[in-house]
């Protein structure tokens, strides 16, 4: 179990880091959660299944093999040991809420303080740099046809070849003045 001041240590970075885009939604895993709380994942997740009633499917769902690929959250390897016995459990902000009233502990309080403070940052990052992202996506399409028009030569360069051959045929591509 953690004390206080290990709990203090862990700061809103530590937990952005753990927060992760699964099914379109910024989610938390239960083994996440479980080592911030100082718990161990099953015991989390058996506080969970006794009041399953408070996490409706937008609180928490259980990840498939599919999503774990996908998301990067685990590697399968061959060794025993090395890949997931179980699949893990996605939380949403709204499940972290709830998870406060089901574990009941003063460590369970503090993080998920934590936890709430991490996701309104990130949420505030976000509206704060949509303007941001909104030009790098005007940039990247206005780069594409240049890109297009460049793949074969880097292509060319990359196969050893130092001059361009006859049958090249190069054509003028860049981008154009607005």
């Amino acid at each position: 179990m953690r004390n206080q001041k290990e709990v203090q240590v862990i700061g809103i970075l530590d937990i952005q880091r753990r927060i992760m885009p699964v099914r379109g939604v910024q989610v938390m895993l239960d083994r996440d959660l479980a080592a911030l709380y100082g718990v161990e994942t099953r015991a989390l997740n058996q506080a969970v299944r006794r009041n399953i009633g408070r996490f409706p499917e937008d609180f928490m769902f259980q990840l498939s093999k599919e999503d774990c690929l996908r998301s990067q959250i685990v590697t399968l390897n061959e060794a025993r040991g090395k890949h997931l016995k179980y699949l893990p459990y996605a939380f949403t902000e709204n499940g972290i809420a709830m998870l406060s009233s089901v574990l009941r502990s003063e460590t369970a309080i503090d993080v998920n303080i934590r936890i709430m403070r991490a996701f309104t940052a990130m949420r505030r990052f976000v509206s704060d740099h949509a303007g941001l992202v909104q030009r790098v996506g005007a940039i990247e399409l206005k780069t594409s046809g240049s890109t297009r028009c460049l793949m074969p030569l880097i292509a060319a360069t990359c196969s050893q070849a130092v001059f361009c051959p006859p049958s090249l045929s190069l054509t003028r591509c860049g981008m154009s003045r607005v």
